[in-house]
């Protein structure tokens, strides 16, 4: 079975009037994901990560000092993009805390595989600094959990935004049992990503693509370079960051994709990880700014993941 888990917190954090990382995209999901199509998916409620759980990826400054920010009312600024209000921190903390119990449910065989409709997203999170709309990174996180809580040594975390998960990749680089792949736009936001940023042990595998590529580029790079990267590394679970700003919809991204894509590699991570881990994927939701194709995606992708419980 697959689990999803969703709260109304996470459509509850707030970013200013305008801003694309915006309320409506929970809800723009929530509604897609109640259809009598994903009747059959285990709903569950994310719990609160605990704040040590939190310093597996941050550093312990960092935490307190998104603790310390968090305001009571209004709203407080912590970079250029990215905002705290009132409901900010639980939906971080429910975001990270999701994705964490997700793993557990995969883990212990209680579910085939998990999506986490987090909001805030994570991936561009570093160690010690909120960024990118990111507070705390919800991929990583529930790799490093994986392995200290159930012993997954080799914890792989596969990324489709179509911005670079720089704070993933700096969270796992120098650690050469886990695997960071990601496909993204090229330039764009964070200006990291290069194909020559490899980690410390190859274990990163960086697929840069021009604005307009579309459908065929994406899947070549995917196809030819990370999926057998993938395989080859023979993870113990799978983390992925489903984002969906690639979306030829999306106003902030130019990769000229659409929902059968997101369907494709979904179907191309599950065959990976049925061969490797007993099907073990835990998915995160990441960007995705057109509300429509948001949704429309977010449906395809959990769609494959239900599939690919099935054929299980």
């Amino acid at each position: 079975m697959t689990a999803l888990f969703v709260h109304d917190v996470f459509g509850e954090h707030e970013t200013p009037p305008g801003h694309v990382e915006q309320q409506g995209r929970y809800w723009a999901v929530d509604r897609e994901l109640v259809g009598e199509e994903y009747s059959d998916l285990k709903r569950e409620i994310p719990p609160l990560a605990d704040w040590d759980d939190l310093t597996r990826a941050h550093e312990a400054v960092y935490v307190d000092a998104i603790r310390g920010a968090a305001p009571q009312d209004g709203m407080v600024q912590l970079d250029p993009d990215t905002f705290m209000g009132p409901h900010s921190l639980e939906a971080a903390r429910r975001g990270a805390g999701g994705a964490m119990a997700a793993v557990d449910l995969v883990m212990t065989g209680k579910a085939g595989n998990a999506f986490v409709a987090a909001r805030p997203p994570g991936h561009h999170t570093v160690p010690g600094r909120a960024m990118g709309f990111c507070l705390f990174n919800n991929a990583a996180l529930a790799g490093l959990h994986a392995r200290a809580v159930h012993g997954a040594n080799r914890i792989a975390v596969v990324d489709f935004d179509v911005h670079h998960g720089n704070g993933t990749q700096d969270i796992l680089e120098a650690d050469e049992n886990a695997f960071f792949a990601s496909s993204h736009e090229w330039p764009q936001y964070p200006g990291t990503g290069r194909e020559a940023e490899r980690g410390i042990a190859g274990n990163c595998h960086n697929a840069p693509l021009s604005s307009g590529e579309g459908s065929h580029a994406f899947r070549r790079v995917w196809g030819d370079r990370l999926l057998p990267a993938l395989s080859d590394f023979a993870p113990d679970i799978i983390v992925i960051s489903a984002g969906f700003d690639a979306h030829r919809a999306d106003p902030v991204g130019g990769l000229e994709l659409v929902e059968d894509d997101f369907a494709w590699i979904t179907d191309q991570i599950a065959q990976i990880a049925a061969e490797t881990c007993q099907g073990r994927i835990v998915s995160v939701l990441e960007g995705g700014y057109d509300l429509e194709a948001l949704a429309s995606s977010t449906g395809a992708h959990v769609k494959a993941l239900a599939r690919a419980d099935g054929r299980r």
